[in-house]
């Protein structure tokens, strides 16, 4: 089932840019998730649809031993020194628990089963080797069945934020044949 997601990347070069980039100077074992992989999916699926390029690359990474927030900003700023190819946004998950009152985390995919949509926290990263690896805590059906689903944690902490970010993306208008399973 990954051959379909890594197919698109391996043939996308600003996406292999990106995950170059990540892994030449971001942070180790870091992989770039969110929007930026699961636009890129979902936009293939409409004929004729280029991908846009998105406003920004979320790094994601887990590191408990340093969690200052200047870190990720020094990520960001090699980054962009070493590939301007967007805007990039590192974010260590290991203090991101905070900002919704979670206990702290205990890995990276702990850490993404905290976001909003499923199909949102499926991460790629390319290794040095040249191999890609993939996380994702709820596997990839949502991603390649076209299904926004909210996630159990968003459910139960915000689930009035799902519906607006629904809204405020717009992703309804962007894949007309989106399945929402919201809260």
């Amino acid at each position: 089932m990954p051959d379909r997601l890594l197919g698109l990347i391996k043939n996308d070069r600003f996406a292999m840019s990106a995950l170059k980039a990540v892994e030449e100077v971001g942070p180790a074992k870091a992989y770039i998730a969110a929007g930026f992989i699961r636009n890129r999916y979902w936009d293939s699926l409409y004929a004729g649809v280029a991908s846009e390029h998105d406003a920004d690359i979320d790094v994601v990474y887990f590191d408990r031993t340093a969690v200052e927030k200047s870190r990720d900003i020094g990520y960001e700023q090699v980054l962009e020194h070493h590939s301007p190819t967007g805007m990039w946004q590192v974010r260590n998950q290991a203090r991101m628990h905070m900002f919704g009152n979670h206990p702290p985390f205990t890995d990276l995919s702990g850490a993404l089963c905290h976001w909003a949509e499923t199909a949102t926290t499926v991460g790629l990263r390319l290794t040095q080797a040249g191999d890609f690896q993939i996380i994702a805590p709820f596997g990839l059906d949502d991603l390649y069945d076209h299904i926004l689903r909210i996630t159990p944690s968003m459910k139960q902490h915000d689930a009035a934020g799902f519906d607006r970010r629904l809204a405020a993306k717009r992703w309804r208008e962007r894949w007309p044949e989106l399945t929402v399973v919201g809260a």
